[in-house]
């Protein structure tokens, strides 16, 4: 084609006149060769159901601090074992208590299902009663027939490792069930965060036991079950207003 000519392509206009090309363009310039990309198609990229990445995410945090209740409570087991302390062994029974909960809020999210949180709520509710139930018994059991706790110093580092493995398992529960709306989620993260400073009675039991007062112990154990009762009332309320809420 000569210098000067017009050429005529799908509605663009080319002037070939050596070096200069000017280009005219009348309607949407699109890409949709190599050089580009046509995204008409209707294909999305990235977007996973908002029901199956709550899922993940509450599944994620159960399980994350159902490892670190477990690995706090085997530690506190060994200690029980070699110390017999009544109160470690209060902490002890909430803290599996707590790791339990875990089964059905892992269940609830793998299922997807709001009820079913709501029943896992109320499992959490049963469970801290039930801790409070053995801890209370064990305690007056003690109080009947007393036994002095040894292996002080180790007592000590058990409530330490409760208090430590409670506040972490709160924090991811608590700021999961805060993301993912789960009541839930949210009062089970409360209960491990009081079972946190539950944990440090612990503490208190073997500094009372090491200056001669190892009624303390027992007594200290008591302490432990009202405040597990008091959370057992606190949690009922939040549960049952969740229930309502619905």
């Amino acid at each position: 084609m000569s210098a000067g000519t017009y050429e005529h392509l799908g509605g663009d206009l080319h002037r070939h006149d050596g070096l200069t090309h000017s280009h005219h363009h009348h309607g949407p310039h699109t890409h949709d060769g190599a050089g580009g990309h046509s995204h008409g198609h209707g294909h999305s990229h990235g977007l996973i159901d908002p029901s199956i990445k709550r899922s993940r995410e509450g599944l994620k945090a159960v399980g994350m601090s159902l490892v670190v209740l477990g690995i706090a409570a085997a530690a506190q087991l060994a200690i029980f074992v070699a110390s017999g302390s009544v109160a470690l062994l209060a902490d002890l029974i909430h803290n599996f208590g707590d790791a339990s909960t875990a089964i059905p809020l892992g269940v609830a999210f793998l299922l997807r299902s709001s009820r079913a949180e709501r029943v896992a709520g109320l499992f959490v509710v049963a469970a801290i009663f039930v801790s409070a139930a053995v801890a209370g018994v064990e305690a007056i059991s003690r109080l009947i027939h007393p036994q002095e706790p040894t292996h002080l110093l180790a007592l000590a580092a058990a409530g330490l490792i409760g208090f430590f493995g409670n506040w972490i398992a709160a924090l991811i529960r608590t700021g999961a069930g805060h993301r993912l709306e789960s009541p839930a989620l949210i009062a089970d993260g409360n209960h491990a965060r009081a079972d946190s400073y539950v944990s440090l009675a612990v503490v208190a039991s073997a500094l009372a036991v090491s200056v001669g007062q190892p009624v303390a112990d027992p007594l200290i154990g008591l302490g432990i079950t009202a405040v597990i009762l008091k959370i057992t009332w606190d949690s009922w309320l939040t549960v049952r207003g969740n229930d309502h809420g619905h």
